[in-house]
């Protein structure tokens, strides 16, 4: 491991200072918190952190390795060709910063170490700070810019890794198509397996996986393409980076969609976007919700269910329009978790039930939008 010293760099001024793994750069990114205990490479892949510097609340990191191919270093993947172990095909962060990083993981998957991995993806880490104390700063000011710089490594400028449309960033460019195996399992057997719409604003690799092992095809659209043309029996709005309201094509996209009546659901992002087509606002929250342990209470129910997040976003819950409700709230501080239109087969959730490698407690849904997507079949 890179023994050169380095300090994170945030831009009310605070240092902290530490060690440097994975690629010795400087980098500078929106510093944000993850409080799950487990699934780096996981979270180190999604989409949705991309140009973000991530702070693992969790003191050990890289304790099981990475699972990659030993020869290439690149992903394994499924029979779907999507990666097994990871939420896409690269690394999205722009910097990792750990209280403690392990040089010498204990896994039979592993194949390479956190740092290796980290300095093949071109992203720096930092290493021996005291994490908590970084968590608590920033759960008081807020969401702030900052830099991780190295020890003989260029200077950058604090704004330098802002990404101007990170959705554009991480979006597909073209169309892509997926046929679901003809035997994957689902309660209703329709006479023709359904075509999902996937609007990929940086959908994590779970969520294509999710919808196709349940018998539905995919049409994987970037996040500005039209939907006219397009054979859909249902439409999947995916998460991402970033604001929602950068994404004007896509909310413009749903609102048109509304009319055709066909299902829709949306996971993070895709909530927003689904509320701001539907007239709804949205605002930035002062340091997010991230992490694999968020209580989620379901209205009507008052079931709690533990859920998969990473969002700094939410929707004005009072700027809801007639004919649509809150679906679930955060229960730690209220924040709108899901809406749904009271009417009409339209719905979203602000948490991840594809989140991998979990919890998996309300992967139902996806069931309950694919059923209602193969209700409508004759």
């Amino acid at each position: 491991m890179n023994l050169r010293t380095a300090k994170l760099v945030l831009e009310d001024g605070a240092e902290f200072s530490g060690w440097s793994f994975g690629r010795a750069r400087s980098q500078s990114g929106e510093v944000v918190f993850t409080t799950g205990m487990t699934g780096y490479p996981q979270s180190l892949t999604d989409p949705s952190f991309r140009g973000q510097i991530l702070v693992a609340t969790y003191p050990l990191m890289g304790n099981y390795g990475v699972p990659v191919q030993p020869k290439t270093g690149e992903p394994f993947f499924d029979d779907f060709g999507i990666p097994a172990h990871f939420e896409s095909d690269t690394v999205q962060v722009a910097g990792f910063v750990v209280s403690e990083a392990c040089d010498k993981p204990s896994h039979f998957a592993s194949e390479a170490t956190l740092s290796a991995w980290l300095e093949k993806h071109n992203v720096p880490g930092i290493f021996g700070i005291d994490t908590r104390a970084l968590t608590c700063r920033l759960r008081e000011h807020g969401v702030m810019l900052g830099k991780i710089l190295v020890e003989g490594a260029r200077d950058v400028t604090m704004d330098s890794g802002i990404i101007p449309h990170p959705v554009a960033d991480v979006s597909p460019a073209t169309v892509k198509t997926y046929a679901a195996p003809v035997s994957a399992s689902g309660a209703r057997k329709p006479k023709r397996q359904p075509n999902i719409a996937l609007i990929d604003c940086g959908a994590k690799a779970n969520i294509l996986r999710c919808i196709l092992k349940r018998g539905a095809n995919v049409i994987r659209l970037p996040w500005n393409h039209d939907l006219t043309g397009i054979d859909y029996d249902g439409i999947f709005l995916s998460n991402g980076p970033g604001d929602p309201k950068a994404c004007g094509k896509t909310i413009a996209s749903i609102r048109r969609a509304f009319d055709k009546g066909k299902p829709i659901f949306g996971i993070c992002l895709g909530n927003q976007i689904m509320a701001l087509a539907a007239g709804a606002d949205t605002y930035k929250l002062p340091y997010g919700h991230r992490g694999q342990n968020q209580p989620c209470i379901e209205a009507g129910t008052n079931r709690c269910y533990i859920t998969s997040q990473n969002h700094g976003y939410a929707v004005r819950g009072d700027t809801l329009p007639e004919g649509w409700e809150p679906w679930f709230l955060n229960a730690n501080d209220n924040t709108i978790e899901g809406i749904r239109a009271i009417n009409a087969p339209f719905s979203a959730v602000q948490f991840h039930p594809e989140g991998c490698p979990g919890p998996r407690d309300t992967e139902f849904l996806i069931d309950r939008f694919l059923e209602q997507v193969s209700s409508d079949i004759p």
